[in-house]
């Protein structure tokens, strides 16, 4: 529900962002990394989950953590370069990429759809925006190459055995990020495209997982969900594991293209194998959708009603298939 008091914070949320990616200072971009923090924080603390000052503390503490790292590195870095590898550090940990990932499943725990897609998206933007002005240090890059490999392990093994939705979403994440990582070593212009299209289809699946007030896998077998939705989780679940042709493969497309060409071959034979197993519980969780609804599932909240977006949402995930080459001129 939208609240005057929701409108202000968001507002105040986006003006430390803009602040941030515009700031021609490491000052302006933490005042505005700060900004968004601590708007961020009366979003969180004011939904009705019963774990979500649990999950507002833990963000806020982490956060405060990396703030401090980035103060210290600031203050050292024109006497000593070697302070630059502590700055990349403490946006690593701001962003939740591995080996920092620790804190990020379960602050999604305890957030509702819609902060989800918040920490999800909007939240990443300031950190990895200051992360490209660190790429053309040695030891940096080093750094971001090592926790995109992690990444990747980390995201796919661990949403194996997980059953609560916001947790597979916020592992399915952490695996996207190590392809945004090596799209940053690679060309900014790779980057912004992976994370647009990341953006659009984590924003589609959530959609489609608020609709049905689903957050676990018992709740997606709920008969009372129109097959229209049903069809539009299937197909965009489809596309956030990179299935070709939908529109989730054209990034990984460009990006297993600029991979080869760079001759980072062991690399790519990794990112793919952990996309399989990512794709494997996507599949797992579409497979929900074609089976008998469960006879338990009377207790189950009722779905929402559909919006006049959803078919446009489903047309945009095979817009992939659709007009490729524009997605190629890179």
């Amino acid at each position: 529900m939208i609240t005057p008091f929701s409108v202000l914070f968001f507002s105040s949320l986006a003006l430390g962002l803009f602040l941030c990616v515009s700031s021609n200072s490491w000052f302006g971009a933490w005042a505005g990394l700060e900004l968004n923090l601590m708007s961020f924080i009366p979003l969180i603390s004011s939904s009705s989950n019963q774990y979500s000052s649990e999950g507002a503390l833990k963000y806020f503490l982490i956060q405060a953590l990396a703030s401090i790292m980035i103060i210290f590195s600031a203050s050292f870095t024109l006497m000593f370069s070697n302070f630059i590898l502590i700055f990349s550090l403490s946006l690593l940990l701001k962003l939740g990429g591995a080996p920092f990932h620790f804190w990020f499943p379960q602050v999604m725990e305890g957030l509702s759809w819609g902060q989800a897609v918040i920490l999800m998206t909007i939240q990443k933007i300031g950190p990895m925006f200051l992360l490209t002005y660190l790429v053309f240090d040695e030891n940096s890059c080093m750094l971001i190459f090592s926790s995109a490999l992690i990444s990747a392990v980390v995201g796919a093994v661990s949403g194996l055995n997980q059953t609560f939705l916001r947790k597979i979403m916020a592992f399915s994440s952490i695996n996207h990020m190590s392809w945004m990582f090596f799209a940053m070593i690679m060309s900014e212009v790779c980057w912004v495209l992976y994370f647009s299209i990341y953006c659009f289809l984590s924003i589609t699946v959530i959609m489609s997982f608020y609709l049905q007030q689903a957050f676990h896998f018992s709740h997606l077998m709920n008969s009372e969900s129109p097959i229209v939705l049903k069809a539009m989780s299937m197909l965009s679940l489809f596309s956030m594991g990179g299935l070709p042709p939908f529109l989730g493969f054209i990034p990984k497309w460009v990006m297993i293209q600029e991979l080869i060409l760079c001759q980072y071959f062991y690399s790519l034979i990794l990112l793919l194998f952990c996309s399989l197993l990512t794709l494997y519980f996507y599949i797992r969780l579409s497979i929900l959708f074609l089976t008998l609804s469960s006879p338990f599932s009377g207790w189950g909240m009722k779905p929402r009603s559909m919006s006049l977006s959803s078919p446009m949402l489903v047309f945009m995930n095979f817009s992939g298939i659709l007009i490729p080459s524009f997605y190629m001129i890179i």
